[in-house]
């Protein structure tokens, strides 16, 4: 029970930070502020994480852990390969509404700031529940014959890199329309871009 508890007080502070390191920025943020918008002492936030790089380790581990999980539901489903593709990008599109600090927290911390993620969260390391279920999404469409062969790397950019893509447009202001009016098109530009030659 005790251990519960614990595990329940990590979420919470990986939660509060979460918002903060995505909205103010991982140097602009300090474990004071953590400590105050959660009602804890400085030395108790200490219990739990030995460090603000410790935090943002366990923060993008917990948020690719959450991804991880949506899409290996995804991946269990007996579906189409565009059918999975319209299911991920509205998954995306989901989070980027509902939760959009940990889509902010990637691009603003993770990726912004390499250097607070080389001891302990080298190359893949932390988002590795995320990458290894789209690796798993992409194997499968192979061996079925639904999408080709390819270097796991340019098919992982072209599929993220256009959702990402359009959740930026988005927090600019830029798009005429709300992102699930995209979802259609989106899914089936990814699909053309990937797919076998002979589908």
């Amino acid at each position: 029970m005790a251990f519960m508890k614990k595990e329940e007080k990590k979420i919470g502070i990986m939660e509060a930070s979460l918002k903060l390191f995505s909205t103010k920025g991982f140097y602009n943020t300090t474990i004071p502020d953590i400590a105050k918008s959660l009602g804890m002492s400085v030395g108790n936030m200490y219990n739990y994480f030995k460090s603000k790089e410790a935090l943002a380790m366990a923060i993008m581990q917990y948020t690719s852990d959450i991804l991880g999980e949506k899409i290996r539901e995804i991946n269990g489903k007996n579906i189409s390969v565009y059918e999975k593709i319209k299911l991920i990008t509205k998954m995306y599109f989901d989070i980027a509404n509902n939760r959009p600090e940990m889509i902010e927290y990637f691009l603003r911390v993770y990726l912004s700031n390499r250097d607070v993620f080389q001891n302990g969260c080298e190359g893949m390391i932390c988002v590795s529940a995320f990458v290894t279920e789209i690796m798993i999404f992409f194997e499968e469409g192979v061996r079925s014959g639904e999408l080709r062969d390819q270097d796991f790397f340019s098919a992982f950019g072209l599929f993220m890199g256009y959702l990402g893509g359009m959740v930026f447009l988005k927090g600019e202001n830029v798009l005429q329309k709300p992102l699930e009016d995209y979802i259609e098109d989106i899914s089936q530009n990814i699909y053309l871009a990937l797919k076998a030659q002979n589908v």
